[in-house]
């Protein structure tokens, strides 16, 4: 995916839809003023990276690897194998996520733990432990901090689909099988360096992960075109009877479809002072 150019007249604005579809109206002279310096706080832009990794996974479990089964393709652990026609499973497409995430300049840290793992490299350390048991019990976001400084923000990762469920109660290395549909299987972590961000950096981490999720799903196209029977890609989605899968652009305008709105909503709507005592200009539209 060709990243985003993003050039906005009359200085930086923070507020419109920059990383999506379709741009809103100009915003006013004064607004756009007060956004090309603005910050906000660090957990406000956590939480439209989740809803925007929430997004993308839905969209890849639901209609790529369901659709997917359906039409007869496949998905497991060992898709990265020479010789094996698989695709990853929705951990392993966070995973991928999280790895491209990682070879890119921002600051940002994606980190999918649990403390029933089927991998042991994503078991929760001690500290991270503590803090999911309280995300576990009220099955909402907890922030923290580590001892170098840098914020902490952990979402709970809820069973929502049957297959998910189904695959972590079979797998012969789960420690627990009887998982059950909304159960908190695990948490989304996510790091970074301050506890608030430019407008600028907001929306280059943004961007960002929308990069890198683009570069995970482009893996998984890639490794089916080496398919001994390659998999069509086009604008359709995989069903029954439709060994199809929608190339890296249908996709993408897939997530950036489900994601604007709410991504937005929050960039918009929910800046606020910050609870960490240091002063900084926050993004509000007047």
């Amino acid at each position: 995916m060709t990243p985003l150019k993003i050039t906005l007249a009359g200085g930086f604005t923070c507020l419109a839809i920059y990383l999506f579809v379709t741009a809103p109206e100009p915003l006013a002279d004064a607004n756009a003023q007060q956004a090309s310096s603005c910050s906000y706080d660090t957990r406000e832009v956590f939480e439209a990276l989740n809803t925007l990794n929430d997004a993308a996974r839905s969209i890849y479990t639901k209609r790529i690897v369901g659709g997917g089964l359906r039409a007869g393709l496949k998905f497991g652990e060992d898709w990265e194998e020479p010789g094996v026609e698989k695709g990853p499973l929705p951990a392993l497409f966070l995973r991928l996520t999280a790895a491209r995430l990682e070879t890119k300049p921002a600051e940002l840290g994606l980190y999918l733990g649990s403390d029933a793992p089927i991998n042991a490299s994503n078991l929760f350390g001690k500290d991270q432990m503590q803090v999911f048991q309280g995300v576990k019990a009220t099955r909402e976001p907890a922030f923290s901090a580590t001892e170098d400084a840098r914020l902490v923000a952990m979402y709970p990762d809820i069973a929502s689909v049957q297959p998910c469920v189904t695959c972590h109660n079979e797998h012969p290395d789960s420690p627990k099988t009887d998982w059950k549909l909304n159960d908190v299987m695990g948490a989304t972590t996510w790091t970074y360096p301050t506890p608030q961000i430019s407008a600028e950096e907001a929306l280059a981490v943004i961007e960002t992960m929308l990069q890198s999720v683009a570069e995970a799903y482009g893996q998984y196209l890639e490794k089916t075109s080496g398919f001994a029977e390659p998999v069509p890609l086009g604008s359709m989605w995989p069903d029954t009877d439709l060994r199809q899968l929608p190339d890296l652009e249908t996709f993408m305008q897939s997530v950036r479809a489900a994601a604007a709105p709410i991504v937005t909503s929050i960039l918009i709507s929910r800046s606020q002072a910050s609870d960490f005592n240091e002063e900084f200009t926050p993004c509000k539209i007047s």
